[in-house]
C-alpha cells in the first residue's frame, strides 16, 4: 500500500517537475534540447561531430531599445565613454546620441555597430552569455519544419540570397520572420551575429601561434576543411566572423544571448 501511494505521489509530481523545468527558461528565450550535431566544419584536431548540451537561446536578436537600457544602467558602455580597446570609433554610430537610438522604428530593429566586448558585457549583465559557434549553428540549421534543413538546396539558396543583398538599407524590425522549428526567429535574413568563440574558428594548427597572432587568411586555413563543400553559407559566416577583432563593429552585425540549462 505504501509503495502504491509513493508511486502515485511520483506520478502526480511528474507534471509539476516538467512545469518547473519549463519555468527555468526566461521570458524571451527558447529552450533548445541539444544533442549530437555534425558541423560542416572539420578541423585536423577537432572532430566535426559534437554533443550540444541543452541550452536556452534568445528568440530574437537584441534590439536597440534593449541595448539602450543596458547602456543607461552601465554608462561606461556609452559610445562617448567606452575605451577604444573595447569598441572602435564606429561603435553605436547609427544612434542619434549616446543614449538615443532614434525613433520607435529604430528601437525595434536589432542593434548593430556593437563590438564583441559590448555584446559579451550585455549578455553577462542579463545573467547570460553569447552562444557558442556550435550552439548558434545548431539553432540555425533548422527551417520552419525541420531541425536540420542544411541538406536542402532551397534552404541554402535562401540564405545566400540574403547574403547577396546590399547592407546599406535600413534594417527591418526584429521578429518579422516566421519561427523555425525550435521557435527561434531571425537567425538568417536580418543580421550576422557574434558568437562566444568567434575568434577561434580559423586558427593556425600550430599551438605556438594560437590567439590573434594565429588567425589566418580564410583561403590559407589548411587546418580547416568542409565536409559539405556545397554549404557555402557556413563558409561565409566563418570568414565573416574570423575577419573581425573583438573591438570591431559593422552595420550588419548584431547578437543574441544564450543561457545554460540543467
Amino acid at each position: 500500500m505504501r509503495v502504491a501511494a509513493a508511486l502515485a505521489m511520483l506520478l502526480l509530481a511528474a507534471p509539476l517537475a516538467a512545469e518547473a523545468e519549463g519555468s527555468r527558461v526566461p521570458e524571451g528565450y527558447v529552450a533548445m534540447r541539444g544533442g549530437d550535431f555534425t558541423t560542416a566544419l572539420r578541423y585536423e584536431d577537432r572532430p566535426g561531430r559534437s554533443r550540444i548540451a541543452p541550452f536556452a537561446l534568445m528568440q530574437r536578436p537584441v534590439t536597440n531599445a534593449q541595448f539602450r537600457r543596458f547602456v543607461q544602467a552601465h554608462p561606461h558602455w556609452r559610445r562617448d565613454r567606452v575605451p577604444r580597446a573595447l569598441a572602435e570609433a564606429r561603435y553605436l554610430s547609427h544612434w542619434e546620441g549616446p543614449l538615443q537610438p532614434g525613433d520607435a522604428a529604430q528601437d525595434a530593429r536589432p542593434v548593430t555597430w556593437v563590438s564583441w566586448f559590448a555584446a559579451d558585457a550585455y549578455c553577462q549583465a542579463q545573467g547570460a552569455r553569447l552562444p557558442t559557434w556550435g550552439e548558434w549553428e545548431y539553432a540555425a540549421a533548422a527551417d520552419e519544419t525541420r531541425a536540420d534543413a542544411r541538406g536542402d538546396r532551397a534552404f541554402r539558396e535562401r540564405i545566400l540570397a540574403w547574403y547577396a543583398r546590399p547592407s546599406d538599407t535600413p534594417l527591418p524590425r526584429a521578429g518579422l520572420q516566421a519561427p523555425n522549428v525550435h521557435g527561434v526567429q531571425d537567425l538568417h535574413g536580418l543580421v550576422w551575429e557574434w558568437t562566444e568563440d568567434f575568434s577561434s574558428l580559423l586558427v593556425s594548427a600550430d599551438n605556438r601561434q594560437q590567439g590573434d597572432a594565429g588567425r589566418m587568411e580564410f583561403c590559407g586555413a589548411g587546418a580547416l576543411s568542409m565536409d559539405d563543400r556545397e554549404n557555402y553559407a557556413v563558409l561565409m559566416r566563418v570568414a565573416m566572423l574570423s575577419s573581425l577583432g573583438a573591438a570591431d563593429a559593422t552595420a550588419n552585425l548584431g547578437f543574441r544571448c544564450a543561457r545554460d540549462l540543467p
